[in-house]
């Protein structure tokens, strides 16, 4: 059984721990598996960079214009199977606003994770507004370990919690590389060469969980959760920044907090094994 818990749409310097036990209270069981969006933890936290501030070097404009429009646009982007929609995007990547964000991939995640075309180490910018992205959470199973303490205290239950991204690990038989980082024991982490090997060759792609605490799990089984529960959660406002300002009509850096509020926001998805 899984289920999608709606909350508000979390902003930064919301509690989160009082928005996870407040929604757990009438859903929750023993052994129960809580998942939890990176995502929505990270923009509760704050970590999140405002790219209009990003002042664009050579090397980011180089990977703009060269490498995301050229190399990505007519070249990596067929070998790696994108959609003609992700294709046509790349090779009309905005020459601003890209650059600024390429700047903060190679500040925040380095040189490596800025030559991927999307969601660089965790650097998002989708289901945010205007010129935000949110950055990859620090330490992640202590964040896990203390919602597991916290809904441990607060609402008598023991269970297992999962933070996961939407970001995929790529799976042949028993080999798992993830394109970022995770503290799951099992996953390899390739980073830039796992998103290039994993779609150029059609290994099975699912969410990242990147920390699980509270019971012993396979890599497979950690994987399988993950991606349940992000079928289960869906995508907000939408996968990427671009299909996030389709939505709403607008373009990619004037969406606002209030747009964001009217989409369906389910942040929590609670999984219980049969």
């Amino acid at each position: 059984m899984s289920y999608a818990v709606r909350t508000k749409y979390w902003k930064p310097g919301d509690n989160y721990r009082n928005i996870i036990l407040e929604s757990l209270t009438t859903h929750l069981q023993e052994g129960d598996i809580v998942a939890i969006s990176e995502k929505a933890l990270v923009v509760a936290q704050g970590r999140l960079v405002d790219e209009s501030q990003a002042h664009p070097g050579a090397l980011a404009r180089i990977l703009t214009f060269f490498w995301m429009r050229l190399i990505w646009g007519h070249l990596l982007g067929r070998l790696c199977h994108l959609t003609s929609a992700n294709i046509s995007r790349l090779r009309g990547y905005p020459p601003l606003e890209g650059a600024r964000h390429k700047q903060v991939c190679l500040e925040q995640v380095g040189f490596l994770q800025a030559l991927r075309p999307f969601s660089e180490g965790g650097i998002d910018t989708s289901n945010l507004p205007y010129s935000f992205a949110s950055l990859p959470l620090e330490f992640p199973a202590h964040l896990a370990e203390e919602i597991r303490s916290s809904i441990a205290a607060g609402l008598g239950k023991k269970v297992s919690v999962v933070i996961v991204d939407s970001d995929k690990t790529y799976s042949c038989s028993s080999i798992h590389v993830a394109s970022r980082n995770t503290e799951i024991s099992g996953i390899i982490r390739l980073g830039f060469f796992a998103y290039l090997i994993g779609r150029a060759l059609r290994w099975r792609a699912r969410s990242t969980p990147l920390a699980w605490v509270g019971s012993e799990i396979t890599p497979e089984f950690a994987l399988r959760v993950a991606g349940l529960a992000n079928k289960v959660r869906g995508f907000g406002a939408g996968r990427t920044a671009w299909e996030m300002a389709a939505r709403f009509g607008v373009s990619i850096t004037d969406v606002d907090w209030q747009m964001l509020e009217q989409i369906e926001h389910k942040p929590i998805v609670i999984l219980r094994p049969e």
